[in-house]
């Protein structure tokens, strides 16, 4: 029995040491944040949870995915706020914002991607966390004022938990499980041990299948412009994991790895190939926040250069001018911040950084 008692110590102190290892680094403790850009940007309402954005620079539109998140965690997953749905928000200086989704029972939207055909047709595709519990992908056509038609649902096992995703097809995406395990003791072992068991899976138009696991929280999904390079996010290390895509087969090879100085949530890639990143440089005030909405909670954009790895802050906020930053779209001169509970997005300036080209991003 001693011997049964000082192995569980030793695994106890093994655990907490590997945790202190990951989760400390992880978690931004002690990250000393200037705010940059951030008083310079105006606020623009949305609704409650303006988590995603996706910039049409033919239409001049962001689409924006909003949904009642606190809510949402506090009352239980069958809470569905009346205001969510999908936003577009005009980039003509108006600042004009309006839902353009559909009526749909339970619509809890998440991440959202937008796909544009060889022919000029368009669709956007949204994660609906649905509260019948479902997960599903809701696909719709695009008209040419913004506004949004119904196409389909699809759902399929290996999409369990998701968070993001990237159309790549008028039926095929590639979509993120954050975690493995969504509650209980494996559950926190998981996330504590920052533990590799997130997944990407494929849809290929027909069926579905797991396409690369040995993600830690597999959070923002996006591509390269010729869809041959794939971006997924990883929260709890801190890095962007980059995979060579097979075009035909749809399946991914991790090629490297890109360290990051936030816990990157979100990606969106610019018409010069950079990955603009927002994340959680503090994730302790994260939580704090997701409690308690009057308990501030860091913003940080970034900017990478996917070629060197080297990466540039853009935007920081830690004065609540938005808290909790999950987006950073960007277009011609256009930046747009989302946030995970905020009901507003940031509308930035961004003259003087787009005169630097990817190459020049500092460490």
């Amino acid at each position: 029995m001693r011997y049964v008692i000082s192995g569980i110590v030793l695994l106890m102190v093994a655990a907490a040491g590997w945790s202190a290892w990951h989760v400390i680094p992880a978690s931004g403790a002690g990250a000393n944040l200037q705010t940059r850009l951030a008083d310079q940007c105006r606020k623009v309402d949305i609704a409650p949870g303006a988590e995603d954005v996706t910039i049409d620079p033919e239409l001049n539109l962001a689409f924006i995915a909003a949904a009642d998140r606190r809510a949402w965690y506090n009352e239980g997953k069958s809470a569905a706020n009346p205001a969510n749905g999908v936003y577009v928000l005009a980039l003509d200086g108006s600042d004009a914002a309006r839902r353009v989704s559909p009526e749909i029972d339970g619509f809890h939207p998440h991440g959202l991607s937008l796909w544009r055909g060889p022919n000029g047709e368009r669709r956007l595709f949204v994660i609906n966390h649905a509260t019948s519990g479902e997960e599903l992908v809701e696909i719709f056509s695009i008209r040419a004022d913004g506004g949004l038609t119904h196409l389909e649902s699809i759902s399929f096992p290996e999409m369990f938990s998701p968070n993001d995703l990237v159309a790549v097809g008028p039926r095929q995406f590639y979509v993120t499980n954050d975690r493995r395990f969504e509650k209980g003791p494996l559950a926190a072992l998981e996330s504590y041990l920052a533990l590799p068991l997130a997944s990407v899976a494929y849809f290929d138009g027909e069926k579905g299948r797991i396409a690369k696991g040995g993600i830690a929280y597999a959070n923002g999904i996006n591509q390269s412009a010729d869809g041959q390079t794939i971006y997924v996010a990883e929260l709890l290390k801190r890095r962007i994991a980059v995979f060579e895509r097979n075009m035909t087969t749809g399946a991914l090879k991790r090629v490297k790895n890109i360290k990051v100085d936030t816990a990157p949530d979100n990606i969106e890639v610019s018409r010069d190939g950079a990955l603009w990143v927002a994340g959680h440089s503090k994730i302790f005030a994260f939580l704090e926040h997701a409690k308690d909405e009057t308990a501030l909670a860091p913003s940080h954009v970034i900017r990478v250069n996917p070629r060197n790895g080297l990466s540039s802050d853009v935007l920081v906020s830690v004065n609540g001018e938005i808290n909790a930053s999950s987006v950073g779209a960007v277009w011609a001169n256009t930046l747009i911040v989302g946030a995970v509970f905020d009901s507003h997005v940031l509308v930035c300036p961004m003259l003087e950084i787009l005169l630097r080209g990817p190459e020049t991003a500092q460490p």
